[in-house]
């Protein structure tokens, strides 16, 4: 599609491609990526993430920017448009805005965190604290109804200036800002904790495979990490699919985005990894790892405060490019649908979002005795939306495409009205038939009876 207005469609099929990413890099990447690969036996996990990202994830991750192309719509009016004889079809758009709503309520309490890591780090609040004592300001600092909300506030107004000045203006000149510094930093991370003493067993423990590690839990972990780091089923994708040029390849531009969201989950395992084991810490610390475990690996290298500095920043930015993708679901949805200009959805929207964060925050303090069916309020919200919102989206956005919208405007829409040839078409509308639905009812099972 070519833009024309600001409001409307990305200059270059780069900028889609930096958008897209990293809308796609976020903690998931940096911090949960890592920890995953950790728990689950190192190499081998990371053979099979990589397996299910360009089998799996790539043609999902296709089907939802076809949609978002095709219709040139928000994630709610792009059914309207491509079935407006089935309402039920809106279902998936309204689930994908809820989804959204939901994940960035919890999503910025952690994104928060990072802020408030780069301000310890950097005014050396951390340098000379013992394990326990970082693990215990962590604590406190959670616990607290007064500063987590504070940084939760102001990532949510960065995110919100941002998404105010519109695609061009704003989503894809600041990503293009953004994803350079982003790689730059990873870079320096991994070049930092390769030099120290003892990384080579991290770099074994990532890339030399112990097969005797994996199980059947280890691959749905692998198949929900693959999809979770692509931002599907959350109306993300199609968001921003419905902003690419009808000119750009989607096969291409779906490639590029996967192996750049790729590579950067692995390089954040470099950065990590050879530094645990350097200082003969546990890589199965679980959602620890960066906030309690990496601190006292940083107090004991030389230039330690510098490298937290960085790191958390690289972490902040990664969580950054992800909430602007978070809020233009729900902003796209407020503008062409409820006719609000982009500032006042923007606002409203992010108000919304901090009255919700609001109680994700205090549910690890003053509302930690608030659970639901067991689970605190944060915990329930990502319970929802990883098991099931996200997983139960994704499906339908698949079986939309492959058993719904017309094969022949499928195939038109990927060879761009027959300019391309698409050779890869057949195997990609297999997957999307048959294999991708039953692997992701495999994720929802899963994640319901466990």
């Amino acid at each position: 599609m070519e833009s024309t207005n600001n409001n409307r469609g990305f200059s270059s099929n780069l900028g889609a491609i930096l958008a897209a990413t990293g809308g796609a890099i976020g903690l998931g990447n940096i911090w949960r990526f890592p920890y995953t690969v950790g728990v689950n036996g190192g190499g081998a996990f990371i053979i099979m993430y990589i397996i299910f990202v360009f089998l799996l994830g790539v043609p999902i991750l296709m089907s939802e920017i076809v949609i978002g192309r095709r219709s040139q719509q928000n994630v709610m009016g792009a059914f309207k448009v491509l079935a407006p004889k089935h309402k039920a079809w809106l279902g998936v758009g309204v689930l994908s805005i809820v989804a959204a709503l939901v994940i960035y309520a919890f999503y910025s309490v952690v994104a928060g965190w990072t802020l408030n890591y780069i301000v310890l780090s950097g005014s050396g609040q951390l340098s000379g604290k013992s394990p326990a004592e970082i693990s215990q300001m962590f604590a406190d600092f959670t616990h607290g109804s007064f500063w987590p909300l504070i940084y939760q506030f102001i990532f949510l107004g960065l995110t919100a200036s941002i998404i105010i000045l519109g695609v061009q203006k704003g989503i894809e000149k600041y990503t293009k800002i953004l994803m350079p510094i982003l790689l730059v930093l990873m870079i320096m991370m991994c070049i930092r904790s390769l030099t120290l003493d003892g990384a080579r067993q991290g770099i074994d423990f990532l890339f030399k495979p112990d097969f005797s590690k994996i199980n059947g839990n280890s691959v749905l972990d692998a198949l929900g990490q693959a999809l979770f780091s692509l931002s599907i089923g959350m109306g993300a994708v199609c968001t921003y699919g419905s902003y690419i040029r009808k000119q750009d390849n989607l096969f291409t531009t779906s490639l590029w985005i996967a192996g750049a969201d790729t590579f950067i989950a692995i390089l954040a395992g470099v950065a990590i990894f050879p530094a645990v084991f350097a200082f003969g810490l546990s890589p199965a610390a679980g959602p620890s790892l960066v906030y309690e475990v990496l601190p006292n690996v940083f107090n004991s290298m030389p230039g330690g405060m510098a490298f937290a500095v960085g790191f958390f920043m690289l972490l902040s930015i990664a969580a950054l490019t992800s909430t602007i993708s978070l809020l233009e679901v729900l902003v796209l949805w407020a503008v062409e649908e409820l006719h609000w200009s982009r500032r006042k959805s923007a606002i409203i929207l992010s108000l919304a979002v901090f009255t919700i964060g609001v109680f994700c925050t205090l549910s690890f303090g003053p509302l930690s005795h608030v659970t639901i069916f067991g689970l605190t309020i944060f915990d329930l919200c990502d319970k929802l939306t990883a098991t099931y919102m996200m997983p139960i989206d994704a499906l339908l956005f698949t079986l939309f495409i492959g058993w719904y919208l017309p094969k022949v405007d499928v195939y038109d829409e990927l060879s761009n009205s027959g300019q391309l040839k698409a050779r890869y078409f057949k195997v990609y509308y297999f997957i999307v038939r048959y294999i991708a639905p039953l692997a992701l009812l495999n994720i929802l099972i899963a994640g319901i009876i466990s």
